[in-house]
């Protein structure tokens, strides 16, 4: 495989040079071995294109931090490739990249597939909080509990080799990357942009899925207006894995019947890899669709004023949705017109401007409420700084130097503080 450029990302190819192109995007922590089960069977009718998140398999470590800007790395490359029109099947942020492709690039879009994906995955505060482990335990924590997020018990019993390769898989992902990707999941949330998915759409999920199971498949069911629904039972997140056959079943089943318009090719083909032998031993089970009853979508809030709206999410971004959602529930009409005082102007101007990162506005804002003895506001900007990307020992340095300037009192009960929330944010949950 030739170097792969800085904007474009690791790929490979398989099938026939002349068939329509269907993409198959990998899940966080993967590589695009987990469709290999997948491939066999899918090439009898399709140029199966799959690829590598950066920092995963190998692939380049060059961090990406929004979805948008994976999809733009995605179509780089297929322009580079002259691919134009493609089916495309995602599992979990592969499906993220998907609805994204289907929001902005319609045109390039046949049909899509979405497996265990959700409009918005879990909280910011859930994925930023990952990041702040990685970056302080590194990713072996993540690898250790992966199987238990992607598989069920019984499966993971049966199948230690498939377990292994699992852990594996995490435990050599670039961790810059990996964090990078919990950012952009942190940042993604096309809720309200749904009924704008205008091809056909299948929404895929593993019964047993606690991660993005099958609520949250409903809700893109609801949404998109032409979608079907398959629940495969005895499945959890990691369903092309688990339940391989049925998902390559249902995968043909849609991909045959939903293609829209003619396809475009004129890429090269790379050599086929081997099937990765852990997932050889993987079990067939028979697939089972349902169609989602129909909900009505509520509407979604608009036309705050800009400084608010910008204010608001940068302050949910840098201390996080529920420390936000406390302080706003809290306020009422005495204490009301100063949050909103306070979002507008300090997160809205202040911490929106261009001249310093969020990193170095941390640590600003750290020795600040040392000098002024603000301890409780300072342990809610030690988890800031954590998921502004300081490290542990940054933040140490920061209090040493406040020490210096701020004084040993000060500075010695600012340690206390810091100490019990890296504590809190660092430890891995068991």
């Amino acid at each position: 495989m030739s170097e792969t450029p800085p904007n474009t990302l690791q790929y490979r190819f398989d099938g026939p040079e002349d068939a329509p192109v269907l993409i198959l995007g990998p899940s966080l922590g993967t590589t695009w071995h987990m469709w290999d089960r997948q491939v066999p069977e899918l090439t009898k009718q399709w140029r199966v294109f799959r690829f590598d998140l950066p920092g995963h398999g190998g692939a380049p470590a060059r961090p990406v931090g929004s979805v948008g800007e994976l999809a733009d790395r995605l179509l780089a490359t297929l322009d580079a490739l002259g691919v134009q029109r493609f089916g495309y099947a995602g599992c979990a942020l592969g499906g993220a990249i998907g609805l994204e492709l289907a929001l902005r690039r319609p045109e390039r879009l046949a049909s899509l597939a979405l497996v265990a994906a959700s409009p918005r995955f879990g909280t910011a505060d859930e994925f930023r909080q990952r990041g702040v482990v990685v970056r302080s335990n590194g990713l072996d924590p993540i690898a250790r509990s992966a199987p238990d997020r992607w598989f069920t018990g019984g499966f993971a019993a049966a199948q230690p080799a498939i377990t292994e390769w699992a852990v594996q898989m995490v435990r050599t992902t670039d961790p810059g990357c990996y964090i990078a990707a919990c950012e952009a999941l942190a940042g993604f949330d096309v809720r309200p942009e749904l009924g704008r998915v205008g091809v056909p759409t299948l929404v895929l999920v593993g019964s047993d899925d606690r991660v993005t199971g099958p609520a949250e498949a409903r809700t893109l069911v609801a949404g998109i207006p032409d979608a079907r629904l398959a629940v495969v039972p005895g499945a959890s997140h990691l369903v092309p894995v688990e339940q391989p056959a049925a998902v390559t079943d249902l995968l043909v089943r849609h991909f045959s019947t939903a293609w829209q318009q003619p396809f475009d090719t004129g890429q090269t083909a790379l050599p086929a890899a081997p099937v990765n032998p852990a997932l050889a031993a993987a079990p067939r089970f028979a697939p089972r669709a349902e169609i989602a009853p129909a909900v009505v979508a509520q509407a979604q809030p608009f036309g705050e004023p800009d400084r608010y709206g910008t204010g608001l999410k940068v302050r949910r971004e840098v201390l996080g949705d529920a420390h936000v959602d406390q302080v706003l529930a809290q306020a009422d009409d005495f204490s009301g017109d100063f949050q909103e005082l306070v979002t507008r102007y300090a997160w809205g101007e202040v911490w929106d401007r261009p001249g310093l990162d969020r990193r170095t506005r941390s640590c600003v804002t750290l020795t600040a409420l040392v000098a002024g003895g603000h301890l409780e506001e300072l342990a809610a900007h030690t988890r800031a700084a954590l998921r502004n990307g300081l490290t542990p020992d940054e933040i140490k340095e920061v209090l040493l130097q406040a020490a210096v300037y701020c004084g040993v009192p000060a500075a010695n009960s600012a340690f206390r503080v810091a100490q019990k929330v890296i504590r809190e944010e660092t430890t891995p949950a068991e």
